[in-house]
């Protein structure tokens, strides 16, 4: 943050002093009581098993202010300020800070995709603007005020991503950020166990438009049968993106060549050939928002597609190891997109050994966690695949799935990810893929840590 003072966050916020100096100028938040700077302000959580209040003090030898809303009194030079409420006083500031920049933001949130959207959207922007985007994964409710503090007055576009457990939460974070255009991705079923359904989890997503400017625009993935039902019936400028003819932006004659994806980007008279730096037709449609976003910016559309063709992102990373290719995927995993990242594999072009899906479980898919799976089993019998390798007691029905449809996929079942490290590592050949996926809390990402190691890889 730049030019935030205590007595600009008591403004923000409607907190009490309860010492220090009003004056005192704050650059960002932290979280952590074991990080921070004489110019960072602590924000003390409650969570569920720990109320960082009780590190104030640690925390004030490093920082150089406080909120707390657990005290009524205090003494010192560093400025303590009483809210009601932590999390909420940092989104606050944020709210503060981010209406005091004038400049442009893109805000991306869906079921999937989020991330790699906003890293294109961020690529392709920045062919001809001077780009600030979330950091990491922070789309959370602390996140994104984390994130706001880092914009500064240099920034000319901001592509932020906001994410969502609860019911109500999309709609505080637009608010927060006030975007100028907004993404919605896909409506899966990541979040189904709280939201119960896939209508009720597309509502929350599009509650993106409760914060977008007055002139602001949405963009819509034209090819996900939730979204489209929104054709001409939103009072904002709405473009949709996708393989369906009727798309405002689409994609044409789409083909693999050496780990690359061309295809011809076609907007009412424009026809483009473009080559993304990654693969799969789920990275299509997050080009043609990226292109689209990008048109409507007025970024010159040839010197974007041309950032695209570097393009390679923080997911589903091709790693050529001594052992095999190995497709590293493995940073979380919905029905969707694991669906997305086993066509990638099967859609591999001259590959001369096998192509080996290894995967595990897909977590937090409420009660219908089993039939999912298995319908992923189902679709997976219908790719180009030699063999699936698992374990996890939920991905057994992704076996069941495979086998109530084809007898043609090996299906091996390994006790635990030690296991699968073990197996792939005996069995696999340098002219070999290997897919891993699944979700973060399953630590596939240890599988492909072991595997490179096998390789000679410095991880």
């Amino acid at each position: 943050m730049e030019h935030i003072t205590i007595k600009d966050i008591l403004a923000a916020t409607g907190g009490q002093l309860l010492c220090g100096d009003a004056e005192k100028e704050i650059k960002e938040f932290s979280i952590d009581s074991r990080q921070g700077n004489e110019d960072s302000i602590f924000v003390p959580i409650i969570g569920e098993r720990v109320d960082a209040h009780r590190f104030i003090d640690s925390a004030l030898e490093l920082n150089g202010a406080t909120f707390t809303s657990e005290h009524d009194s205090a003494e010192g030079e560093k400025p303590w300020i009483r809210v009601e409420d932590t999390v909420e006083a940092m989104q606050k500031v944020g709210t503060y800070y981010r209406n005091r920049l004038k400049l442009p933001v893109v805000a991306v949130t869906g079921s999937v995709g989020k991330t790699t959207t906003r890293e294109m959207i961020a690529t392709a922007l920045s062919a001809g603007k001077n780009v600030f985007q979330t950091m990491g994964n922070q789309n959370s409710q602390v996140g994104v005020p984390l994130t706001l503090s880092h914009m500064t007055k240099d920034h000319e576009a901001a592509v932020l991503e906001i994410g969502m457990s609860e019911r109500g939460q999309i709609e505080i974070l637009t608010n927060m950020i006030r975007p100028d255009i907004a993404v919605v991705t896909m409506i899966g079923v990541s979040h189904i166990a709280q939201l119960k359904t896939q209508e009720n989890i597309c509502r929350e997503k599009m509650d993106i438009m409760k914060g977008l400017s007055e002139d602001g625009m949405i963009f819509l993935n034209g090819d996900d049968p939730f979204l489209v039902r929104y054709r001409g019936k939103l009072d904002k400028k709405a473009f949709f993106y996708g393989m369906s003819e009727d798309c405002d932006y689409r994609a044409e004659e789409i083909h693999n060549e050496s780990g690359r994806t061309h295809f011809i980007f076609c907007a009412g008279d424009i026809r483009m050939n473009v080559i993304l730096g990654t693969m799969g037709e789920h990275n299509v449609r997050n080009a043609l928002v990226a292109l689209g976003v990008a048109h409507q910016m007025g970024v010159d559309l040839e010197k974007a597609a041309l950032k695209l063709k570097e393009f390679h992102g923080q997911r589903q990373q091709l790693i050529r190891c001594e052992k095999c290719l190995l497709i590293d995927d493995t940073y979380n995993a919905s029905p969707d997109s694991m669906k997305a990242s086993v066509h990638v594999l099967s859609s591999m072009e001259g590959v001369k050994g096998r192509k080996i899906a290894a995967l595990s479980d897909m977590l937090e898919l409420g009660e219908n966690e089993k039939n999912y799976h298995f319908e992923v089993g189902e679709y997976i019998a219908g790719e180009s695949v030699d063999e699936v390798v698992v374990f996890g007691a939920l991905s057994e029905e992704i076996l069941k799935g495979i086998q109530s449809k084809t007898d043609k996929i090996q299906l091996t079942k390994v006790e635990n990810r030690e296991a699968m490290t073990q197996y792939l590592l005996q069995s696999v050949t340098p002219e070999d893929v290997v897919l891993l996926k699944a979700s973060n809390g399953m630590k596939l990402s240890e599988v492909s840590r072991e595997i490179q190691k096998a390789s000679g890889h410095t991880i």
